[in-house]
């Protein structure tokens, strides 16, 4: 009687057995799956179109730059080191994550790489000037005419661009889709001021190229540009970063 009313148990554990096992089977492969494709829940938002250089080449820029949400996602997993609070009248999802330094900038980009698995980098000056094309003007508009007062146009009209840290997509967009170029955060790049062709290791830069209202180079630890650290110009309003990707997903 007893072996008889054992049966009946057992087999009721075995198939629970059975079905934990074939649960954790999926599971498991599904793990194993996710090594060779995107983390689509960190993928930041790109442009809706490629940036093409003038020979032809393509790359895929980020819409807007790294908010503050994205830069709290990268510190709660230990990636990032600056731990950075939005306002109270702030929401995280649509302000700009801003006082970064070159450093901060590539921890960050370190880890949105490691976490979606997709490759991501700085822009070259050379592509966020293409990216700017028709939305940072080159030179600014002239108040006076006459040639010999170009000196007190170039005064007066330096510096005339925003600075207050506004939303994204408070600014304009460019064709490709890419926006707030012409804004307030201004962008580190991964160009090196030194120059590439001097024998500089790139791992002892002193300062890197940031882009925006003009091209300027700051130290690759500057955080609050108002502090020091820009070559030319008047200093940035915020330091920034963009994504950029030489490969779409």
């Amino acid at each position: 009687m007893a072996a008889a009313a054992l049966k009946p148990a057992l087999s009721s554990v075995s198939l629970r057995l059975a079905a934990v096992l074939g649960l954790a089977a999926v599971i498991g492969l599904a793990l194993l799956g996710r090594g060779s494709e995107p983390e689509l829940a960190q993928m930041p938002e790109m442009a809706h179109s490629p940036v093409a250089m003038p020979g032809g080449a393509l790359f895929y820029a980020q819409k807007y730059e790294v908010s503050l949400a994205d830069w709290a996602a990268c510190v709660g997993e230990g990636a990032c080191a600056l731990d950075l609070r939005a306002r109270a009248d702030q929401a995280p999802e649509a302000t700009p994550a801003t006082g970064l330094s070159h450093v901060d900038a590539g921890e960050f980009v370190a880890w949105i790489s490691a976490a979606t698995g997709h490759p991501f980098r700085l822009p070259t000056v050379a592509e966020w000037s293409q990216m700017a094309r028709g939305v940072v003007a080159e030179t600014a508009d002239p108040i006076f005419t006459d040639p010999s007062l170009t000196w007190a146009s170039a005064y007066l009209t330096e510096g005339l661009g925003a600075r207050a840290l506004r939303p994204r997509g408070s600014f304009s967009v460019s064709g490709e889709g890419v926006a707030d170029l012409d804004g307030s955060v201004w962008e580190w790049t991964q160009d090196c001021y030194a120059g590439s062709g001097d024998g500089t290791d790139p791992a002892r830069c002193p300062a890197y190229f940031v882009a925006g209202e003009h091209i300027a180079a700051m130290s690759y630890l500057v955080r609050d540009p108002a502090r020091g650290g820009c070559a030319v110009g008047t200093p940035p309003a915020h330091l920034g970063l963009r994504l950029v990707s030489d490969s779409p997903f």
